[in-house]
């Protein structure tokens, strides 16, 4: 009965989390237009900030519960299953095309940052110091973004700003953080009762769940046609979990994992570095190359229920 109690709360916060994410993103975007901000610094930034919302709170929350493990997984886990599941989910029903500055500015900026993470995390350890750095790299590279002010090559839907987005905005963020509270303390129980460890829920379970404005959001660009958009998304989404969701929960609390993450974290390094040639080949993602990503995904996750 508890078991099952766990698990229905876990659905429920995933639902709970996709639609604080959607409330936050369509109402950021609105503010965002408001401000004036551009159309590339709002795809860079506010989409991918606000898709990142569950992944944020989760990692947060845990990390200040002293749940380094579920708190450290949920962003590898994240980003791995964005990168090799949803990306080469989305390749292998429809190409996905690429372009040069998806590929060398954000592409290149995201395998910087995650052979960074590789070696912060090479003793297992994150600490103050390198979460500072961290959230300096993703300051620097946002002030870098409103420095250039290039166009977006990303089509981001066009809303009129309403009264009501600001406490839309502040709902959608405490439906997020509310739901992440829950969706850790049930997946560490369900941990516990099923005997795996909370590093493998966090890199599984938990992962996948805080993806689901990722999964929705490309998707719905996928079907419009908007290719672009549904790749620069999960790239986006990446880089923040990475230099600002890590960043800020080892900056608040400073993390040891399991030695199981090492190897998750290499296999992040490695897919990261995949994606990107792929990506530079043909300026296009093929159907083959979205299934590869695919097997690979559920190859790690053999694994690691195997542990």
């Amino acid at each position: 009965m508890e078991t099952f109690l766990d698990i229905l709360i876990i659905v429920v916060c995933i639902v709970a989390l996709w639609q604080g994410a959607e409330l936050v993103v369509n109402a950021a975007t609105r503010i965002a237009r408001k401000i004036g901000m551009s159309d590339l610094v709002i795809g860079l930034t506010v989409v991918a900030i606000g898709t990142s919302a569950p992944e944020f709170a989760v990692t947060v929350v845990a990390a200040l519960e002293g749940q380094s493990d579920i708190s450290v997984g949920n962003v590898v886990g994240s980003n791995i299953f964005n990168l090799g599941f949803i990306l080469g989910g989305l390749a292998l029903l429809k190409g996905i095309t690429t372009t040069k500055t998806m590929v060398y500015r954000d592409g290149g900026m995201l395998i910087g940052t995650t052979i960074l993470l590789i070696i912060f995390m090479f003793d297992l350890t994150l600490n103050r110091f390198e979460s500072a750095t961290l959230l300096i790299i993703l300051v620097v590279y946002i002030g870098y973004l409103i420095y250039r002010r290039s166009e977006s090559e990303e089509h981001i839907p066009e809303g009129e700003f309403n009264w009501l987005d600001a406490p839309k905005f502040i709902a959608g963020i405490a439906i997020i953080v509310t739901a992440g509270h829950y969706f850790v303390e049930s997946a560490s129980d369900l941990a516990r009762l099923i005997g795996l460890s909370e590093w493998v829920i966090g890199v599984t379970i938990v992962a996948v769940g805080t993806s689901a404005p990722e999964i929705a959001t490309s998707l719905v660009a996928l079907l419009r046609g908007q290719s672009g958009m549904s790749a620069g998304n999960l790239v986006g989404s990446d880089l923040f979990n990475l230099l600002g969701v890590l960043g800020l929960a080892g900056l608040l609390n400073p993390m040891t994992v399991n030695p199981a993450a090492q190897s998750s974290i290499f296999l992040l390094g490695g897919m990261v570095v995949l994606v990107v040639v792929m990506m530079r080949t043909g300026w296009r993602m093929s159907r083959w190359e979205g299934g590869l990503l695919i097997v690979i995904t559920i190859g790690r996750w053999v694994l690691d229920f195997m542990r």
